[in-house]
C-alpha cells in the first residue's frame, strides 16, 4: 500500500485494513508460506478477519453504506461483502480460535478466497497498485496508518 493516496478516500485508514486483511485472505501462497508456517508479523486468519470488519462492522452491515468514505463504488462494496460473508460463515463454523490449518481445510475457503481476491483486485487497481505483490506484515500497514 505504499502509493496508497492517503488524502485520496475520507477513511483511507480503514480502506487500508480492509485492503491488507482481503490481501492476506486472498493469497494462497501467503497462507502457506507465512500462517501455516507461522511466520511473524503477519497475525493469523482471525487477526484478518477483525482488521476486515473491525471499523466498519462490515460484519453487521453492507460495505454499500460506505461508498465514498472507505469504497469507491458499487461494485467495490459488493465485492467487499461478498467476501466479508464468506469469510465470516467460516468463522463462525470453525471458530476465531481454530488453528489456520482449520480454516484452509473448510470446503468453503475456496470459495472465500475467490471472493476475496475479487474484491482486493478490484481495489488494489483502484488505488494504482499491484495486487500480485505479497502482502506486507502488520507493522508496515501500522506505519502507514499511524496505529500504535
Amino acid at each position: 500500500m505504499g502509493g496508497m493516496p492517503l488524502n485520496d478516500m475520507p477513511w483511507w485508514r480503514w480502506r487500508a485494513n480492509v485492503r491488507s486483511a482481503l490481501h492476506m485472505l486472498s493469497d494462497v501462497r501467503f497462507h502457506q508460506e507465512c500462517w501455516l508456517a507461522g511466520a511473524d508479523g503477519y497475525g493469523d486468519v482471525t487477526d484478518a478477519v477483525y482488521r476486515l470488519v473491525e471499523d466498519t462492522w462490515l460484519d453487521n452491515w453492507s460495505a454499500e453504506k460506505y461508498v465514498g468514505t472507505i469504497f469507491r463504488d458499487a461494485t467495490e462494496a459488493q465485492l467487499v461483502d461478498l467476501a466479508v460473508l464468506r469469510v465470516l460463515r467460516i468463522m463462525h463454523q470453525v471458530g476465531p480460535d481454530a488453528p489456520v490449518s482449520a480454516y484452509l481445510e473448510h470446503p468453503g475457503w475456496p470459495e472465500a478466497v475467490h471472493a476475496a481476491r475479487d474484491a482486493h483486485v478490484r481495489l488494489s487497481a483502484a488505488d494504482g497498485e499491484d495486487p500480485d505483490v505479497p502482502p506486507r506484515p502488520l507493522h508496515a500497514l501500522r506505519a502507514l496508518t499511524g496505529a500504535v
